[in-house]
């Protein structure tokens, strides 16, 4: 961010009109005669036209003068961050049922982990103070990302996360389970799961309901989304003799569960069957999970006041010096 301290010093610039024409009129012919056609024939040299310089470097040296008294100068900004922030562990469903193609997305056919992961990356980008979480899961779960303010680099790590990574099954109690360890590491005063998935629980040691029970007790409210539509979906499968083809196939979902996870736990149930609705899901998360923020804002500026001043000290030694040596002036 660049700036002058004190603009109000280019008023003085109002001033050099005035001395230029105060030094024009300070030249009076020092030959009276009564016509100049004559001396138009005579060639004028180099010095003639050269002592123009004089008067010219003494108004340049003013007017960088006067740059400097504004004082030019680069700032800096920066911001301290003053708050606990709410503490988000996003569990995303990995599994092979999240590869059906019943999603758009400008007007081309997406499957369900790709529109989340585009919901999930402007809900993240649009946090601020905030540790968020990301844990995978499929027939097992795995932290992918620890509770961190690095948006950035959740980002670009959310891009990788492909179908099939934690395996084809679904096991939601354990991504639960996992998710309220990521949550024991750095103390908040607001925990919060947000648990997608389009199926129902197939894997895993811990039941969804008692991972429901202890996130309860230690106060961690759990939002659960329901992502896909009802009955046949398609996928994109590779047959050995006809090559990749699209296949409906059923997918259930434990809306039950799901709602009795979130009610058990103070969050709410909500069913995305398309990316707009997915969208409005994510903009009311992002509404009531709010925290407090403090910013501290300060400006660490870089004077360059010296740059000018050193010019103009230069153009009025070459004015006084070239008006006292080549170009003096003799009455």
């Amino acid at each position: 961010m660049f700036e002058f301290a004190t603009p109000w010093a280019f008023v003085l610039m109002g001033v050099l009109p005035l001395l230029w024409w105060g030094m024009r009129r300070r030249e009076v012919p020092a030959l009276r005669v009564s016509a100049t056609a004559p001396f138009s024939l005579v060639e004028r040299s180099w010095a003639v036209s050269g002592a123009k310089l004089v008067p010219l470097c003494a108004v340049l040296a003013l007017v960088l003068m006067i740059v400097a008294l504004a004082r030019p100068r680069m700032g800096v900004e920066h911001s301290l961050v003053k708050t606990a922030g709410v503490n988000i562990v996003i569990a995303l469903d990995t599994s092979g049922s999240m590869a059906a193609l019943d999603f758009t997305h400008e007007g081309k056919t997406v499957d369900r982990l790709v529109a989340v992961k585009q919901v999930v990356d402007r809900f993240v980008a649009g946090r601020s103070g905030d540790r968020i979480g990301l844990v995978v899961f499929g027939t097992e779960a795995f932290t992918q990302i620890p509770l961190t303010r690095d948006y950035n680099t959740i980002s670009s790590i959310l891009e990788e996360v492909e179908i099939g990574a934690a395996g084809e099954q679904t096991a939601i109690g354990d991504a639960l389970g996992i998710s309220l360890k990521r949550l024991e590491d750095i103390e908040s005063t607001s925990n919060v799961i947000v648990l997608l998935t389009d199926g129902e629980n197939t894997a895993g040691e811990l039941a969804p309901l008692l991972s429901a029970e202890l996130a309860a007790k230690r106060g961690v409210k759990v939002y659960t989304i329901g992502v896909g539509t009802k009955g046949k979906v398609p996928f994109l499968v590779d047959h050995p003799l006809f090559g990749k083809r699209y296949v409906y196939q059923e997918v259930s979902m434990d809306e039950g569960t799901l709602k009795k996870i979130a009610a058990k736990t103070g969050g709410l149930y909500f069913r995305a069957e398309d990316a707009e609705a997915l969208e409005k899901i994510w903009a009311t998360i992002d509404r009531m999970e709010k925290s407090e923020v403090e910013v501290t804002s300060w400006t660490e500026y870089s004077e360059y006041y010296r740059i000018p001043l050193l010019m103009a000290l230069v153009f009025l030694l070459t004015s006084v010096t070239l008006g006292n040596t080549r170009f003096l002036r003799v009455p």
